[in-house]
């Protein structure tokens, strides 16, 4: 299992803020191949004061994201690669979801960098619930720059 650090030094590479990340634990991590983590669906978020009032549920896009950002972490933890610079996802694939997350729940994602072709990246990947259910499937891709 990664180390605190270690999950410290993958999202420093990451464009986003703490407000708008959507990983609390890394909890396996092969840099540029392969890594779980989770993040828990708290309660509070902002977002879910509209979606949906009396029955907030995680949205879609948002489980994209954090998809993206574990994406994010593989592509930017490549042995022998620095990281790139202005990471963003430019592509969503074959995304389906099937299920929903609710506050107290957490998401369980697990991804695959699947291949880089310059400073593009595709990582495919799942998200479960803490039932082991999948709820969502799909792959995204990510750019950046040398």
């Amino acid at each position: 299992m990664p180390s605190p650090s270690d999950l410290v030094q993958a999202l420093s590479a990451l464009p986003h803020g703490p407000e708008f990340r959507f990983i609390d634990e890394l909890t396996e991590l092969v840099p540029g191949i392969s890594a779980k983590a989770v993040w828990q669906l708290k309660g509070g978020e902002e977002f879910l004061r509209g979606h949906f009032p009396g029955a907030p549920l995680m949205p879609g896009v948002l489980m994209i994201e954090a998809l993206a950002q574990l994406g994010g972490i593989l592509v930017q933890t490549r042995p022998g690669e620095a990281p790139l610079k202005n990471l963003r996802l430019t592509a969503v694939r074959q995304i389906k979801i099937l299920g929903s997350i609710t506050p107290g729940q957490s998401l369980h994602l697990s991804g695959s960098l699947q291949g880089m072709l310059d400073t593009l990246g595709q990582v495919i990947g799942e998200i479960r619930d803490d039932a082991g259910n999948v709820i969502l499937t799909g792959s995204v891709t990510l750019a950046g720059e040398k």
